[in-house]
């Protein structure tokens, strides 16, 4: 075990920073910001198979399937930071997309080290989602080993659903288990093995496109505005406000006014203030548009010009 761990990237020393016990604060910090310059670089390598992966995380939820994210540690916390975004920035029901922890809930603030593990409670948890073919799992694990994300993956190759394996190792086991693979070779850490730096931020920067895209592909975003959004506090009441306005050129009062009849909901007050249509009217074209904003609005311009 300790022989195979030593041959890891993530685990080697950095020549870099062998002295780093003895440098100032803004020397250490600017090692630092060195040595994180070059993740950008290792994710951009990557970036045919993230594409890829977009792609059948889409697919996916376009026949009633959930992403679900799971790992260990950091990994396993960055998994949950992103899925708990996706609710209010996106409007999406909180199954949707759903992170998953090694030793459950406790673990995102408590470290329970043991828990990576136990690989047969990747399967566990899994299990207690009901997992379904149509879903998609993201085995995140920056060692590339971890028995916990195996065992997840190993069960949901099972079932029949899409597996995605997001390591910083190169020919990581768990891309064994999986359809898509995504290394991202980062290099040794600043301090030799903590994957919570370079590693985890590559995680997050692939988490970050993983989760944003697939949502810019369910109509969720119209232009670069975040068009359904949940707003569930004043600063998102605001951004709400201004999207309106932003689009359709409307003042604040009417925007506002606009909104309250909705509940708040951008997509339908847009289409009200655009179109002249009503609020169940607005409703029913996004339904009938799968939810794209810019194809309702399309649809209600051709059914003005139709009964002119």
């Amino acid at each position: 075990m300790q022989e195979n761990l030593s041959n890891l990237t993530t685990e080697q020393m950095n020549q870099s920073t062998v002295n780093i016990d003895q440098m100032s604060s803004l020397e250490i910090i600017n090692l630092m910001n060195s040595e994180d310059q070059a993740v950008a670089k290792a994710v951009n390598l990557e970036l045919p198979r993230i594409a890829a992966v977009i792609d059948a995380i889409h697919h996916s939820f376009k026949n009633g399937g959930r992403l679900f994210y799971i790992g260990a540690g950091t990994s396993g916390r960055l998994g949950v930071l992103d899925a708990s975004e996706c609710p209010p920035t996106f409007c999406t029901p909180p199954e949707m997309v759903q992170g998953i922890i090694a030793g459950g809930d406790e673990a995102i603030r408590t470290a329970i080290e043991g828990a990576e593990d136990r690989r047969e409670e990747g399967t566990s948890d899994l299990k207690a989602r009901v997992l379904r073919p149509s879903d998609i799992v993201v085995g995140i694990a920056a060692s590339g080993r971890t028995p916990y994300v195996i065992g997840a993956l190993e069960y949901a190759r099972r079932v029949g659903a899409e597996t995605v394996a997001l390591s910083c190792n190169e020919d990581a086991e768990i891309s064994q288990y999986a359809n898509h693979k995504i290394e991202v070779i980062v290099g040794p850490e600043v301090l030799t093995g903590s994957t919570r730096l370079k590693a985890a931020t590559a995680q997050k920067m692939v988490l970050n496109m993983l989760s944003t895209a697939s949502m810019i592909k369910m109509g969720k975003v119209y232009n670069n505005l975040m068009v359904d959004l949940h707003a569930s506090n004043k600063k998102l009441t605001e951004r709400a406000c201004h999207m309106v306005m932003n689009i359709t050129g409307v003042s604040l009062e009417e925007a506002e006014k606009t909104l309250k009849l909705t509940n708040q909901k951008v997509k339908p007050a847009i289409l009200m203030i655009l179109s002249g249509v009503s609020f169940t009217e607005a409703n029913q074209l996004l339904e009938e548009t799968g939810g794209f904003l810019r194809e309702a609005i399309l649809k209600a311009t051709e059914s003005q010009l139709g009964t002119e």
